[in-house]
């Protein structure tokens, strides 16, 4: 009898999404978390968490709390062995960011090129636009990474590498900008300079997305959705803009284009590896074009 119990709770976890609401559930302060709240933070309408979470209920994963007119989702005591042997463990708390060393690492990085109080202003500002939405996942290597990349292109827009530099440009930068600008890093390795951003970023790159990708053998990396900057479109050759209406900036010398592509949020994999194609064909259209190269045909 135990393994019939057992058997839906596994199969409502093979989905990623499910198994991500899960782990912000476990994870949230006091154990536990409403729709709104868990919508706000996977960038998904909530009728589709809704959804989802519907599927654990019936799987008996999470119990509901109902608080008045609100309702709190938590993991089911009687569960949580098995979602910790699925998920893994919580992480473990851990001290607060030390801001000073990374700065002084920074700093080393572009030493003879930037000052450290240059690089503390644009940790500093680059922090606070990943948080401007609420905290999220992993701050100090992501504001790290966000300023290490804006100094990369204020030192290419006053001194020019030579190699071409695309920006992808959507909403949320989760989604359309992240497949083109994956599938551009495969193609092009170090002979272009690939950057993208969001004029509303979500807290994370969707897990279709990241699953699209690595049917066709490409990985996001460590990439992660970031707002859009007046550097990023200043270093950039080619900006590439996809749903994103008037949030971009125009400056003189750039070209830019604008992929109308469906979005794929909250669509089925099967819309999404369609989207996912058409941007492939672009992407190689784009490479040929920027570099001068001639492509192989698929």
């Amino acid at each position: 009898m135990d393994k019939v119990v057992e058997a839906p709770g596994l199969a409502v976890l093979a989905d990623p999404t499910r198994a991500r609401i899960v782990r912000l559930i476990r994870d949230s302060e006091g154990g536990r978390a409403m729709v709104s709240r868990l919508a706000d933070h996977l960038g998904l309408r909530q009728p589709t968490v809704s959804h989802h979470m519907a599927a654990l209920h019936a799987g008996g994963l999470v119990i509901r709390e109902p608080e008045g007119r609100r309702v709190w989702y938590s993991i089911n005591p009687d569960e949580s062995d098995r979602v910790t042997a699925l998920l893994g463990a919580p992480a473990i708390d851990s001290e607060a960011p030390d801001w000073n060393r990374v700065i002084d690492d920074l700093t080393v990085r572009y030493r003879g090129v930037f000052n450290r109080e240059t690089v503390a202003h644009y940790l500093a500002e680059s922090r606070d636009l990943l948080t401007a939405g609420g905290t999220g996942p992993l701050l100090a290597s992501r504001a790290a990474a966000f300023a290490a990349a804006r100094l990369d292109d204020l030192q290419r827009t006053a001194k020019p590498a030579g190699v071409a530099s695309v920006l992808f440009v959507c909403v949320q930068n989760a989604g359309r900008s992240q497949l083109a600008a994956g599938i551009l890093r495969q193609l092009a390795g170090d002979k272009v300079t690939v950057r993208t951003a969001g004029s509303a970023p979500a807290a994370e790159v969707r897990s279709a997305i990241v699953t699209a990708l690595n049917e066709i053998g490409v990985t996001l990396g460590g990439e992660f959705p970031k707002p859009l900057t007046d550097e990023a479109v200043r270093a950039a050759d080619v900006v590439v803009t996809m749903g994103c209406g008037d949030a971009c900036p125009v400056y003189p010398g750039r070209r830019y284009l604008d992929w109308d592509l469906a979005d794929p949020v909250d669509q089925p994999m099967s819309v999404v590896r369609e989207i996912r194609d058409d941007i492939h064909s672009r992407v190689r259209s784009l490479l040929a074009e920027v570099t001068g190269a001639t492509l192989l045909d698929k």
